[in-house]
């Protein structure tokens, strides 16, 4: 359970699949790939969605869920390049962008590639 911080009190978890409250600690965690999810300091747990469910059955079916979104790499690179430009708003040089993402030259281009894809999606279709 999370804690408010203007009460100090316990919050419920809330189920990811129903939205129950969960306030008597039974509630189950479990964890998801998704390329989509870049954590805001830690790499390590990028790709983990953390799953909160309320029982066996709904863990198991989010995880389900999640077992049929595709996982793509360079969404993944393209955050990570995103967690660094936010910690770095006034830019980088490819060599220390490499050192600060982890990634590989090759990996960065796919991500920019990536990256350029989605925004002329984006405005194609607005």
């Amino acid at each position: 359970m999370d804690d408010d911080a203007s009460t100090g009190e316990a919050l419920p978890e809330l189920c990811d699949l129903c939205g129950m409250a969960i306030s008597d600690g039974s509630e189950l965690y479990g964890f998801a790939p998704d390329s989509s999810l870049i954590h805001p300091f830690d790499p390590k747990f990028d790709g983990k969605r953390r799953l909160t469910a309320c029982s066996a059955e709904h863990m198991t079916q989010l995880q389900e869920e999640y077992k049929h979104r595709p996982f793509i790499e360079e969404e993944q690179w393209a955050g990570k390049m995103g967690r660094v430009f936010d910690q770095h708003p006034e830019g980088l040089s490819i060599k220390d962008m490499i050192e600060a993402t982890g990634l590989t030259r090759k990996q960065l281009d796919r991500a920019i590639a990536w990256n350029n894809e989605q925004v002329r999606h984006h405005r194609r279709n607005n």
